[in-house]
């Protein structure tokens, strides 16, 4: 089971959710219009960047996530949100990037703190 904690200055309070680990039919995204937190989107497929998010693992030990999808790390590169040593961290070291988008990002067996800034493509 992996705990979601989501915030976002346009939130009265942080709403934590719950979610099947790995489950591959339910992105951040979906996880979160199913609890009805507004973050923002528009293709849901990777390409334009509008549900950026930051993660933080809540937990002493090291962040997991799948890796990152070849549109995932076009848009966050372009975009400016990770550098590209943080790209070979990823690539090379497992190491997940701060910064992810929504409809990319598959929950694992961890607890997360999951902000937004509310504007479409923004981070925090």
């Amino acid at each position: 089971m992996a705990t979601i904690t989501f915030s976002s200055p346009l939130m009265e309070k942080d709403v934590t959710v719950y979610a099947v680990a790995g489950d591959t039919q339910h992105s951040l995204l979906k996880l979160a219009k199913k609890n009805k937190i507004a973050i923002p989107f528009e293709c849901e497929d990777g390409e334009c960047g509008s549900c950026v998010v930051h993660v933080t693992s809540l937990e002493n030990k090291p962040r997991m996530s799948q890796a990152l999808t070849e549109k995932e790390r076009r848009t966050l590169v372009a975009e400016g949100l990770i550098t590209k040593q943080e790209l070979k961290d990823a690539e090379v070291n497992d190491m997940p990037p701060a910064y992810r988008l929504a409809c990319q990002f598959i929950p694992r067996y961890e607890e997360i703190l999951v902000r937004f800034s509310g504007e479409p493509g923004v981070g925090i």
